[in-house]
């Protein structure tokens, strides 16, 4: 059997067992010799037990976006097979030990039984079967040796020569094991190797929003601990030092997004970490930050709700949420990237706009696409500049002066002779309280107001394919690359794909894309369609069909496309 160009790898075990480092040990060796890889891992809210996957996907050309499909199939755990079950195939080689297969699974045709657990204890303890596991794939795939052998010592160094060592014997094991398999069952892959993959970047999605958050000069961020955000606050604690950032673990969530308000008030550049329910709690915060125009960012992690929901699952549920959060009425701006080159992108201008405009800037992801892992030719930062909008202040300074376009000099205590005088309640243009009606409509409108410049400065959505389609498929963050892969699987000149990396406010351009369709199809992980309830709203367009998926998984290549085909069928 000969497998080419693409290939599924699945790890199957529980909680504890060393998926993680599995599939840090793969993504490192496989890119290293040449193969454009793409990782997600999808797990259950527990610390030790239960089940988790984790898919690599191998491929001859660049890839992005989870697959049913599995070629190849390593259980670690006796009840490994209970939720995937409806991913197996007849193609499918499911590699194992004979206590982690049911008898069912025994008896398949590309099965194929070998002894990890045995071997990893023969080497000296059960914990080298997660390497050991490693070495069998990238034996498989006939990965570079010496790149395997080099990556297993830089990741496991801090642990002593022993310990590095024995990972290379298990290794070498998993290798050896490999061969047998490839040799008795006539096993072959074809998939191409690329020498200039081995300078590639390999990033997952906190790297990206995290360097675009580092390009926009974000020198503070608080946080309190929430999946799937909390990988966002390790990076930046991780590069605190090199960069000059202050990083706090707060108590709470309120606390956090004050500390941030806070640190914008007083000229730092600071981020407010969170996922759904953690925002919740932040909105008296995001509202604070509105009235005294103080900028503030605020990245969102996104998982299936309501309370606690499904902590360690993805999806798009929390646009509403912060497309309404807060008391009052007061613009925003909403970003939500499909691709690390986006997420860096936003990320920075998130900064720029919140500190530009003086307004709460968004920064919108999911499990998803923070989990993800995918080698990169390069992540441009060449666009990603800090911009200051800090005024030295004089005597007399009126920090809210009013002004046609909303935006008054901000001042930051201490820069200049200036009392720069904050205050949650209405105030007037030297920032004290008023009573003053009128005066309450000024400065009401003046905080509205901003959103005529904030449009103006919108990003443009992506259109991808041909410009005279008939189907035009529209969404939004993470699933920029299925789409884009199922939309190839499809090869069709009558369908298109348009992605807003802003979702508020819209381009201008929104309303003539989908006018020109004759049918919007637009993709999202939520029950309501919460984006196109947007579009509708802000385009008058009102005919789109939706798919939606909301089971805490993301929509994979294989169904998407089959979705895509039923509607594009209809409309012939």
């Amino acid at each position: 059997m000969k497998y080419k160009d693409d290939i599924s790898v699945l790890l199957s075990g529980a909680a504890g067992q060393g998926l993680k480092t599995v599939e840090k040990i793969l993504m490192h060796i496989l890119k290293n010799s040449g193969y454009n890889v793409f990782s997600v891992k999808e797990y259950m809210s527990r610390i030790r037990g239960g089940n988790n996957t984790t898919e690599i996907r191998i491929s001859s050309e660049p890839v992005g976006a989870h697959r049913d499909k599995i070629d190849i199939l390593l259980p670690l755990n006796p009840s490994a097979l209970e939720r995937i079950s409806g991913r197996i195939s007849d193609d499918t080689l499911i590699i194992g030990d004979e206590e982690n297969l049911e008898e069912a699974y025994r008896e398949r045709r590309n099965t194929f039984i070998v002894s990890i657990n045995k071997a990893a204890k023969d080497i000296g303890r059960p914990v080298y079967a997660t390497t050991l596991a490693a070495g069998l794939i990238s034996g498989m795939l006939n990965a570079d040796k010496d790149i395997a052998e080099e990556t297993i010592s830089r990741i496991f160094s801090a642990k002593g020569d022993e310990v590095v060592q024995k990972n290379i014997e298990a290794l070498r094991a998993g290798i050896s094991i490999a061969g047998e398999v490839l040799e008795k069952n006539n096993i072959s892959f074809d998939i191409k190797q690329d020498d200039a993959v081995k300078a590639h970047l390999l990033l997952n999605g906190v790297d990206a929003v995290g360097m675009g958050a580092l390009a926009g000069g974000c020198n503070f961020i608080s946080a309190y601990p929430m999946s799937p955000s909390t990988g966002l606050l390790l990076f930046l604690c991780e590069n605190a030092e090199e960069f000059n950032i202050i990083a706090e673990q707060a108590e709470d969530e309120i606390s956090a997004v004050n500390m941030a308000v806070g640190a914008w008030y007083a000229g730092g550049r600071a981020l407010a970490n969170t996922s759904g329910g953690g925002f919740a709690l932040m909105e008296e915060g995001v509202s604070l930050a509105a009235m005294t125009e103080t900028p503030l960012v605020v990245h969102l992690a996104q998982r299936p709700g309501p309370a606690t929901g499904l902590p360690t699952r993805t999806a798009q549920e929390d646009l509403n949420l912060v497309l309404y959060s807060g008391h009052g009425e007061f613009p925003r701006a909403v970003y939500a990237p499909g691709s690390f080159q986006q997420a860096a992108e936003v990320s920075c201008r998130a900064f720029n706009t919140a500190d530009k405009y003086q307004v709460p800037a968004f920064i919108l992801t999911d499990q998803y696409f923070l989990d993800a892992y995918m080698n990169l030719k390069e992540l441009t930062l060449d666009s990603c500049r800090a911009e200051y909008h800090i005024r030295e202040t004089a005597e007399g300074y009126r920090r809210y002066k009013l002004s046609g376009g909303g935006v008054s000099p901000r001042g930051v205590p201490g820069f200049g002779d200036g009392l720069v005088c904050a205050d949650s309640d209405e105030h007037d243009e030297d920032g004290h309280i008023t009573e003053d009606l009128r005066l309450r409509i000024k400065m009401n409108d003046k905080r509205i107001n901003k959103l005529t410049e904030l449009r103006k400065e919108a990003i443009e959505p992506e259109l991808t394919g041909p410009e005279d389609y008939r189907l035009l498929v529209v969404s939004w963050g993470s699933n920029y690359h299925v789409i884009k892969e199922a939309l190839k699987n499809i090869s069709s000149d009558g369908i298109s794909f348009l992605h807003f990396s802003q979702v508020y406010p819209l381009h201008a351009s929104a309303g003539k894309y989908l006018k020109k369709a004759s049918k919007v199809a637009v993709v999202e992980n939520n029950a309501s369609g919460q984006f196109a309830e947007l579009l509708k709203k802000e385009t008058g367009i009102s005919s789109a069909e939706k798919i939606l998926k909301y089971n805490g998984l993301p929509f994979s290549v294989e169904e998407l496309t089959e979705k895509l085909k039923s509607i594009l069928k209809g409309e012939k």
